[in-house]
């Protein structure tokens, strides 16, 4: 069975709203991602999980347009979207990778799906303790510890960001926090503002 990545994509960030749909030589962000993403050497299957709210709406479009899977969710309970489209594609486990990060590096989740296909592990990830880049972020889950676990999830914080729980209470489950040799945790891959874009925008452009 392909491991399943959910790029998670909205438009309503606050500081940048609209960013993943913004170019960089004719690409949307989504798209730099998803070529990124192809280059994993597993098989998988990539869906954009965004929400049910209207302002997704062009997201939705563009992914019908392009013939990419997507599937909608709660927008402020983030947990339970992602616990609704577990549910509906039936799936093992998952990856999350955030639709802000166009340069994320599929070496860094290959290297990630090495490490949970051990089976010594129910979470494998590089954001417990991060050393990378912000915007390399990779978080991989058993399914059924993210299902069993829906019940705990209670306050604003955890549903928001869908692993806060089980880094918060670590000692519970069998997780594996990997690490660059290098530090890079001050180095920023991400866009969160216009600034960010157009800094990454001339990297990107650089390499093309």
């Amino acid at each position: 069975m392909p491991i399943t990545i959910f790029l998670q994509a909205r438009m309503s960030s606050k500081r940048l709203p609209g960013k993943v749909l913004l170019e960089i030589k004719g690409k949307t962000i989504i798209n730099l991602i998803i070529d990124r993403l192809k280059k994993v050497n597993f098989k998988k299957k990539i869906i954009i999980l965004t929400s049910n709210n209207k302002s997704d709406a062009p997201i939705v479009k563009y992914c019908i347009k392009n013939k990419l899977i997507f599937f909608r969710g709660n927008l402020n309970n983030v947990y339970k979207r992602y616990y609704d489209a577990v549910k509906k594609y039936k799936v093992n486990e998952f990856i999350r990778i955030s639709a802000d990060s166009p340069l994320i590096n599929p070496e860094i989740i290959d290297r990630a799906i090495k490490l949970y296909k051990k089976k010594k592990y129910e979470i494998v990830t590089n954001c417990m303790e991060r050393t990378f880049p912000k915007g390399q972020s990779v978080e991989i889950i058993n399914s059924n510890v993210f299902l069993n676990s829906y019940k705990f999830i209670k306050t604003k914080k955890n549903k928001e960001h869908i692993f806060t729980y089980f880094y918060k209470n670590r000692k519970k489950f069998k997780i594996y926090n990997f690490k660059s040799k290098i530090i890079k945790n001050k180095v920023n891959h991400s866009i969160d503002t216009f600034k960010d874009y157009l800094i990454l925008k001339d990297k990107i452009e650089k390499k093309l």
